[in-house]
């Protein structure tokens, strides 16, 4: 989630805690969405200036210098329709509520250019989809991992879009998870407070990151504690970092089943990515005025291996 869309220019400011850093690097942990890849390759092709001077990627910066970064036009994705099956929980003129599937990936992007949620939207929607995210995410407001299941919205028109997204900026929708965790809790209930932005020592990992992230807090209860070793939580979202949950609750030394990322390396129960469930999703209708909230129940796959971590209890 938190899926920002860039523009075409890029404006940035140096604060006094990047001061001094490369270039590329300083652009990089400003802007998750560029590797620093191409950003070295945009420098190499006189995209980037500073001050209004071309720079080089070991360029250093300073305090209080401007930053434009020109990007080159997108190029147009011939993103096909496909008859993808979706469980669709509700649906009318505005936006489409969708249990999704594990596996499934929400938009198309390098590596996933096909079989994503967006191909199998255009197919039922027939086109009629938002466009304010751009061409590669029509209909996107906010993203659940790959491997995440449960509710998610896709918008069919830009106003309702705006609506939602600006709900989802203020941090009024009602988002509520199913984790499945390492270690049983003392407590019945806590909060994590922590900023998240890239892992300073992996760009492919999100992390706590307190010089260059971004404010995230998680609220959870403690649904049941399993043989110590365990627990079965509901995590309620008031930001939406990428990653958020799995990064918070890692962080706290309870990181999730299946997560392999953030988690142990090895899954000793072969799941397909974390147990993680996106199982409640309420926000004002953007026409009616009204609140209305969604419901997932839980996945097969995470009923199943609760029951086999009591049993082993």
């Amino acid at each position: 989630m938190d899926d920002e869309v860039l523009d075409q220019m890029i404006e940035l400011t140096v604060d006094d805690e990047n001061d001094g850093n490369r270039i590329d690097k300083f652009i990089s942990l400003q802007q998750e969405d560029l590797t620093r890849t191409y950003i070295q390759k945009l420098i190499e092709d006189n995209r980037v200036h500073m001050d209004d001077k071309p720079v080089k990627s070991n360029t250093k910066v300073k305090t209080g210098s401007n930053i434009l970064i020109n990007l080159p036009e997108p190029k147009i994705a011939d993103i096909v329709p496909e008859n993808i099956p979706i469980d669709i929980i509700y649906e009318d003129q505005d936006f489409i509520i969708v249990n999704k599937q594990k596996g499934l990936v929400v938009h198309p992007a390098a590596g996933h250019e096909s079989g994503t949620l967006v191909n199998a939207l255009l197919y039922h929607c027939q086109g009629q989809l938002s466009g304010i995210n751009g061409i590669m995410r029509p209909g996107i407001v906010h993203r659940i991992d790959r491997d995440t299941t449960g509710v998610i919205v896709a918008c069919k028109n830009d106003k309702a879009h705006q609506s939602i997204a600006e709900q989802l900026k203020a941090h009024s929708i009602n988002r509520k998870y199913q984790a499945i965790v390492y270690q049983a809790f003392h407590e019945n209930n806590g909060r994590v407070e922590a900023p998240i932005g890239r892992d300073p020592k992996d760009r492919k990992k999100m992390g706590i990151n307190h010089k260059n992230g971004k404010f995230a807090a998680t609220n959870y209860i403690v649904v049941e504690n399993i043989n110590q070793k365990y627990a079965h939580i509901e995590c309620s979202l008031e930001t939406g970092r990428t990653h958020q949950i799995r990064v918070h609750m890692a962080s706290i030394r309870h990181p999730l089943v299946g997560d392999t990322v953030y988690g142990p390396n090895k899954d000793p129960f072969h799941l397909e990515g974390q147990a993680l469930h996106a199982g409640i999703l309420g926000f004002i209708h953007p026409t009616t005025g009204k609140y209305v909230e969604f419901m997932s129940p839980l996945p097969d796959y995470f009923t199943a291996l609760l029951e086999k971590l009591r049993r082993s209890s």
